[in-house]
């Protein structure tokens, strides 16, 4: 007999790239979206070549790559002297040792990408409208408790539904996200209003006392992504909060002016206050797992939280293929994905404290060390990230 469904919670990249995974290895499932309709909030998001790995796994690695301006470098400036002090070359050989190219993308042309996908998969169906509130299993399927709507009964239930995760709640009970105090601010703007000085095809970090600037370039060239975070210690999460450019100035008063006049370009700035979660073990409860944000929300500061829920879903639906059993096959995924992805959470964590915001003589180390590598030496640091197939946990 056929299985059920699996249901999927969210929406978002994590929960779209469960459902191809899932469809890749015969399985059905049903994609729960809490908003009326499918999209993703945000701008610009970095593709490392582990991103691509993952969509050629689900088989949109031609439509992604269509829509990605591909940056020739990771370009490290010091924000207080407007120095460089180091780059990674994403030429040739890095793509060769990565077995991918690097590559910059607006975050709704990509969810657009994976939900055409979808949509003309006959294994997916997506309904809007559906918030999940939290669980129920027997051993032989899960029911999902959806607010106002009767419950929906699967196989399985694959919680792709966020930071505030409701089934994560349910699951392992640890509370609301750590707040960082860190807060970011998003805009994009036309390319003719970006500095002509800046206009670098490079995905290039400021990195400040306590701040950092973030800018590359988007559609194509038509547009630049702006992304400013300072540490304004934020008590609580926000998430897309409009603000004036007077409040992201604030931050930056201390910055070189080369760096601080992207700011002053930007237009309609929103603002997120930066959330994580300590690392756990435990992501499944029988035939329910988390994926994503709901299992191991991470800082930005490797760019990698999208990457991590599209491998998570690779690694899910490898699994399903692998092992009959749904049970077995959950606990072998949050077995492959659990060391990889704690790491990756708590190096952002350092990279943030140690690479983008310190001062002083921590600043100096930072600069003398990172600028003295050679591309050999970064690719040998980083191909740990880049280089895996979203299957082995490191």
């Amino acid at each position: 007999m056929p299985r059920r469904p699996i249901l999927i919670a969210g929406g978002g990249i994590g929960g779209l790239a469960a459902a191809l995974s899932l469809a890749r290895a015969g399985q059905a499932s049903i994609v729960l979206e809490q908003a009326s309709q499918f999209g993703e909030i945000g701008a610009g998001i970095q593709l490392g070549p582990n991103a691509f790995h993952s969509f050629d796994y689900l088989g949109i690695g031609d439509r992604a790559r269509e829509g990605a301006v591909y940056v020739d470098k990771l370009r490290l400036m010091d924000a207080k002297t407007a120095e460089e002090i180091c780059h990674i070359p994403l030429d040739e050989p890095f793509r060769r040792r990565m077995g991918n190219p690097y590559a910059v993308v607006h975050r709704a042309d990509l969810h657009g990408i994976m939900l055409d996908a979808c949509a003309a998969h006959e294994l997916i169906d997506l309904r809007t409208r559906h918030t999940v509130l939290g669980y129920e299993q027997d051993g032989h399927k899960v029911t999902a408790l959806v607010e106002g709507r009767e419950p929906l009964t699967g196989s399985g239930l694959i919680a792709a539904d966020g930071l505030n995760s409701a089934i994560r709640a349910q699951m392992v009970d640890d509370g609301p996200p750590r707040v960082s105090g860190h807060t970011t601010y998003r805009s994009v703007i036309p390319t003719e209003d970006m500095p002509e000085d800046l206009r670098w095809n490079a995905a290039t970090l400021w990195a400040g006392p306590k701040c950092h600037i973030v800018h590359y370039p988007l559609k194509g060239w038509q547009a630049f992504n702006l992304v400013v975070t300072y540490h304004n210690h934020a008590p609580e999460a926000v998430a897309g909060k409009p603000v004036s450019k007077d409040e992201v100035r604030r931050g930056f008063e201390h910055i070189h002016p080369r760096a601080r006049q992207v700011i002053d370009h930007g237009k309609d700035w929103k603002l997120w206050v930066l959330c994580d979660r300590d690392p756990i073990v435990g992501w499944v409860d029988g035939r329910v797992a988390l994926l994503g944000d709901a299992a191991h929300p991470m800082l930005q500061y490797l760019a990698q939280g999208a990457c991590m829920a599209m491998e998570d879903a690779v690694c899910l639906g490898a699994m399903v293929a692998d092992y009959a059993d749904l049970e077995t096959a959950l606990e072998h995924y949050r077995a492959r994905r659990v060391v990889r992805t704690a790491r990756v959470v708590m190096g952002s964590r350092l990279v943030g404290d140690y690479v983008y915001h310190p001062d002083g003589a921590q600043a100096l180390v930072r600069n003398a060390v990172m600028g003295a590598r050679t591309p050999q030496e970064w690719y040998d640091r980083i191909e740990w990230l880049y280089g895996g197939n979203g299957l082995d946990p490191l």
